[in-house]
């Protein structure tokens, strides 16, 4: 549609006495109709009604005529003839142009119009009337049956919509097990739901209005924390916190809660949505575990005392003894009967054994302190240190070692070099007598966890650490036994340990928060694997 034909027909419609040249309108090849400044149409020619499919109704005496056939916009949405262009081309006197609009005929047809608003003005530049020229768009047949599918989709989109968001409230409002709350920006709240009643003891009518903070104890309110967490949920979106909160009844409940900040389509914060959960027993179990292994740690520090001093001081009483008898050895076993004598060398054995038996112990009663600090250690001079200190036993039965590169870990020394002394201690006196001992001690990193690993052991990095050997072996059902204390490996005739060695191994480990497994093959060797937590 041309735009100049139609601005000069507008300056047409206007004498200069001011009268509507109503004639001129049914001349127009398109249909045309005039609102007055109220919006109410005034006039309209042929050309509307048989687009419309209707005449108008005259509703008033000052000639107004009722709206012609309803107008929808491509979604479907009802357009007055009071609606926002016209009024607003009426407000500011400005043409609008290819405004268009879904006809809908009493037939209940529809066609696609398309027109311009025209505004008329006197000649002191008011706007008096709007001159509204408009006209089918060719070929839109298929674009209406389409307009019609896009509307019937839409309006049951709608009903969907509608749908979902009552199953949604119902569902908020009927869970019990936690409390949802909406907040608007300054942390009033406007909904209740049942967990909410369940939880806090309010009836919905008691607590919408009211602040969030009315759930917190005073000592909480005068740090401010309510404050604090809308402030953290507006500044990063999301807010939790754990602490006591109190009831309507005044009893106090542990409460686990989220605030969540809520946007809008510019990402304006409009609200919050805070969810609270009951976990008081939840807490008060984890307390009582808590108090459980406070205690539980102190009496171990105690037994550990215990049996540390226990076993210091026998060492005094049982040192006489060892004296005793091997000064009567010494100096007149030899006038002892045959059998005094025999009963004197089994009495000094057994001291011997018993003196060994208390510095196990004692050496596990340290093991078992963490007070000890743990330093950057070379693995590598603690293995060749207590490799030397059995030169004695590798040389005589030609024993073959081979020995990787091994990390430098965060470890205590002390312990290590104890950890490594009693594996190849083990290692050496189980070795199998047909055959050359060899013992081979390496390590690598590895990713996760081991397997059958302690449940508190969460580390993605350790180092294991292996010996192993070709001696004797052990039934491969024993394995998890030989840590525990006074259990042995063997009890063949010439091979003498206290069964303290392994415990005091898996002492260490734990320590330094690692865990132990042993493996083993009757007749074809042993394996020992530690596995320690990178740093």
């Amino acid at each position: 549609m041309d735009r100049g034909f139609n601005t000069a027909i507008s300056n047409a419609f206007l004498t200069d006495a001011g009268i509507l040249q109503l004639d001129l309108l049914q001349l127009l090849p398109i249909a045309a109709c005039i609102y007055n400044g109220s919006g109410g149409m005034m006039v309209y020619n042929e050309a509307a009604t048989s687009l419309w499919g209707r005449n108008p109704a005259l509703m008033q005496a000052d000639d107004v005529y009722d709206a012609a056939s309803p107008c929808y916009t491509a979604d479907g949405i009802y357009l007055s003839h009071d609606a926002a262009t016209l009024t607003a081309l009426i407000k500011e006197g400005a043409p609008c142009h290819d405004w268009q609009a879904v006809l809908e005929r009493p037939d209940k047809s529809r066609v696609l119009i398309k027109g311009n608003l025209l505004p008329l003005k006197d000649k002191f530049g008011v706007t008096v009337a709007v001159l509204h020229c408009f006209q089918e768009v060719a070929g839109t047949s298929a674009s209406l049956q389409e307009i019609d599918e896009h509307i019937a989709r839409y309006k049951k989109l709608n009903e969907e919509l509608k749908r979902s968001e009552e199953r949604y409230h119902k569902m908020i409002e009927e869970v019990e097990d936690y409390a949802i709350l909406l907040l608007d920006r300054s942390g009033m709240i406007q909904n209740w739901n049942k967990g909410a009643e369940k939880i806090k003891g309010y009836h919905e009518s008691e607590i919408i209005g009211k602040h969030f903070s009315i759930f917190y104890l005073p000592e909480d309110r005068a740090k401010h924390l309510p404050d604090r967490l809308i402030a953290e949920a507006t500044r990063t979106g999301k807010a939790a916190h754990e602490g006591w909160r109190v009831r309507k009844d005044g009893s106090r409940f542990w409460g686990s809660i989220v605030i969540t900040a809520l946007h809008d389509a510019e990402f304006h914060i409009i609200g919050f949505s805070k969810v609270t959960r009951d976990l008081t027993e939840k807490k008060l179990a984890e307390d009582k575990i808590r108090q459980y292994a406070n205690e539980l740690e102190f009496q171990n520090k105690e037994l550990e005392q215990f049996a540390y001093a226990a076993a210091h001081d026998m060492k005094e009483p049982l040192r006489k003894i060892q004296f005793y008898n091997n000064y009567i050895s010494e100096n007149t076993g030899q006038l002892l009967p045959e059998k005094a004598q025999e009963y004197l060398t089994r009495s000094i054995s057994a001291a011997s054994r018993m003196r060994g038996l208390i510095d196990d112990l004692l050496t596990y009663s340290q093991a078992s302190s963490f007070s000890q600090e743990m330093v950057n250690t070379d693995l590598n001079a603690v293995i060749s240190e207590v490799i030397s200190s059995h030169h004695d036993t590798i040389e005589k039965n030609d024993v073959v070692i081979d020995v990787d590169k091994l990390p430098t870990m965060r470890v205590i020394p002390f312990q290590f070099a104890q950890l490594f002394d009693n594996l190849l201690g083990n290692a050496l006196k189980y070795r199998h007598p047909e055959r050359q001992p060899h013992i081979i001690i390496n390590a690598e990193k590895i990713a996760g966890p081991p397997n059958g690993r302690n449940a508190d052991l969460t580390e993605v990095c350790y180092y294991r650490l292996s010996i192993i050997d070709n001696g004797i072996g052990f039934e491969p059902d024993y394995a998890d036994k030989l840590f525990e204390l006074f259990q042995r490996l063997h009890s063949q005739p010439g091979v003498v340990g206290s069964g303290i060695g392994l415990a005091i191994c898996k002492k260490i480990v734990l320590n330094h928060h690692g865990v132990i497994k042993a493996h083993g093959t009757p007749g074809q060797g042993a394996r020992f694997d530690i596995y320690i937590p990178c740093e």
